[in-house]
């Protein structure tokens, strides 16, 4: 059930980045709403996948979900640049979140 809440943890990660972004300053209501829902709704799943995961692979993979998620949508919606480096730069993230994972393991 930890990694059920943790992956919902994840996507309320990227819908608040995405979300505080086009509240534009939290001068729009309803992106600034989806904004406060949604980063109480990821710390509230982050806490409870952590009643039974470790911390210590559970953070890095919410933040690193959120990064790639946050990256490949802005990109999407906000057309946002993605440069080779921007690109490496998440690759590393997810190599390192999986090299924590794997020596979790």
């Amino acid at each position: 059930m930890g990694w059920i809440y943790l992956a919902f943890a994840a996507v309320f990660e990227i819908v608040f980045a995405l979300s505080m972004k086009a509240s534009e300053g939290f001068t729009k209501p309803l992106a600034s709403a989806v904004t406060a829902v949604a980063v109480i709704a990821g710390i509230g799943c982050l806490t409870m996948a952590l009643r039974v995961l470790p911390v210590s692979i559970a953070y890095p993979i919410w933040t690193g979900v959120g990064t790639l998620g946050t990256v490949i949508f802005g990109f999407l919606y906000f057309n946002e640049p993605l440069s080779a480096v921007k690109l490496a730069s998440v690759a590393a993230i997810i190599l390192g979140v999986a090299g924590l994972k794997v020596a979790a393991a």
